[in-house]
């Protein structure tokens, strides 16, 4: 049957009720759809085998990282005009949308296009999902256990990958750009500088990094502010990494990396705690115990830099499911929540917080950085890791530097004090001296 890209054209805009913005090119190599956008690139019948047995986002996601399904054009255009009619009309989407697909697949045209497009399929058997997808889990939610295995997941890929997405700063959260045109290096380096300074860390003081990756915090905190460091991390392939890291820097004596769980550390007080970038992988049910911990390991008088990424509040929190590619194949697991009730919680585990920085667009900056890192060392990046990997760090990095950009989804430094009995905080009056 020729032009199956004019017939997938059409059951698309049947269904959604709305000209497709993309263009679609398949196997046959057929096309159709408005000139000059980017392409949406079936390779093979597979691709629409995925999205029949498993429609929406998911169905795409194993598409994309089986290479069944590719974009020719602007990979951040594709996603921007792909955005509302994926992950706003999947199965998870809201009952009137969900409504408004079944009321189209019920019109007798759109009921004989589907008919039609089922001649394209082919066999009509489910593909396996591609190797890089997590398996389901069972059991309790964020058990020392499942929350190793999570994080073993996404972080013990390589460290030759990292190296090649992060750069040599070795960091995995967002940056903080003084400007515009500053190398994602200075950035990261003023990042961690400036949790030193929140922190207002002193030299021999202790300071715990909760969640340390591959020890760029604890190593820049100790040679720069000359504190003794604890780094810890789920992550083996980070701790090895960390390790030497610290060994070639000759602070061996100053840092320690161990391979622990915050909720197993018995050695407090720390004078300061910096957690960044993984408090997203706490989970609600845990989050108390998270800021009750925290707040335990802290001297009075100590504080927490605590760096979450955070969702829009939903009017019923009740509602709220983990995305769907992101919790199969990036962060197994891994949940986000508002802003207000992290302080919240933070409050209610006895912290005063007293500073909280939104830093949304810095993130869309970075993660933009580390994509045209990926792009432009490819090849290597295939040798390292699987071609499905590899795609999966592309997509969802793309996705997430424009879910920043549009303010789908934030990050925010939240800085927070064991404030001692009789009220002093230890901050000065003024901790923070806006321009602009």
């Amino acid at each position: 049957m020729a032009d199956a890209a004019g017939r997938l054209t059409k059951l698309a805009e049947e269904v959604l009720g709305a000209p497709l913005p993309v263009r679609i090119r398949a196997w046959d190599r057929s096309e159709s759809g408005p000139p000059g956008a980017p392409t949406l690139v079936f390779r093979n019948r597979r691709a629409l085998r995925r999205l029949l047995f498993k429609p929406g986002e998911l169905g795409l996601a194993r598409a994309w990282v089986a290479g069944d399904i590719d974009v020719d054009g602007d990979l951040y255009d594709a996603l921007d005009l792909l955005a509302g009619l994926v992950w706003e009309r999947g199965s998870d989407a809201p009952k009137p949308q969900r409504a408004a697909v079944l009321r189209a697949l019920a019109r007798p045209e759109v009921r004989h296009a589907a008919r039609e497009l089922l001649t394209l399929v082919g066999a009509p058997v489910p593909p396996a999902p591609p190797a890089e997808e997590s398996r389901r889990r069972r059991g309790p939610l964020h058990t020392l256990l499942r929350d190793k295995e999570a994080i073993s997941h996404h972080y013990d890929v390589g460290n030759d990958f990292y190296e090649l997405v992060l750069g040599p700063s070795m960091v995995y959260s967002c940056a903080y750009w003084e400007a515009p045109d500053a190398t994602l290096e200075d950035a990261q380096r003023d990042k961690l500088d400036l949790i030193c300074r929140k922190l207002a860390l002193q030299e021999d003081q202790r300071l715990l990094d909760v969640g340390c990756g591959w020890g760029s915090m604890v190593l820049h905190a100790a040679r720069e502010y000359g504190v003794r460091a604890v780094g810890i991390t789920l992550s083996e392939e980070q701790a090895t990494y960390a390790r030497k890291r610290i060994a070639e820097a000759g602070l061996a004596d100053r840092v320690e990396i161990r391979v622990q769980d915050y909720r197993e550390i018995k050695d407090e007080p720390f004078d300061a705690i910096s957690s960044v970038g993984m408090a997203e992988h706490v989970g609600r049910a845990r989050y108390a115990e998270y800021a009750d911990a925290l707040y335990a390991l802290l001297r009075p008088g100590g504080r927490l830099l605590n760096h979450q990424i955070a969702r829009r509040p939903l009017a019923d929190e009740e509602t709220y499911h983990v995305d769907e590619f992101i919790d199969r194949y990036v962060f197994p697991d891994g949940e986000l929540a508002p802003v207000g009730r992290t302080v919240a919680q933070l409050e209610e585990a006895g912290f005063e917080v007293r500073d909280v920085e939104a830093i949304r667009e810095h993130y869309a900056l970075t993660l933009r950085q580390w994509v045209t890192n990926l792009e432009r060392h490819w090849d290597a990046a295939l040798r390292l890791t699987s071609p499905g990997r590899a795609r999966v760090w592309r997509l969802y990095m793309a996705a997430s530097a424009l879910s920043f950009e549009r303010n789908r989804i934030g990050v925010n430094q939240v800085l927070a004090v064991r404030t001692p009995e009789p009220g002093a905080s230890g901050l000065p009056l003024r901790a923070r001296t806006w321009t602009g």
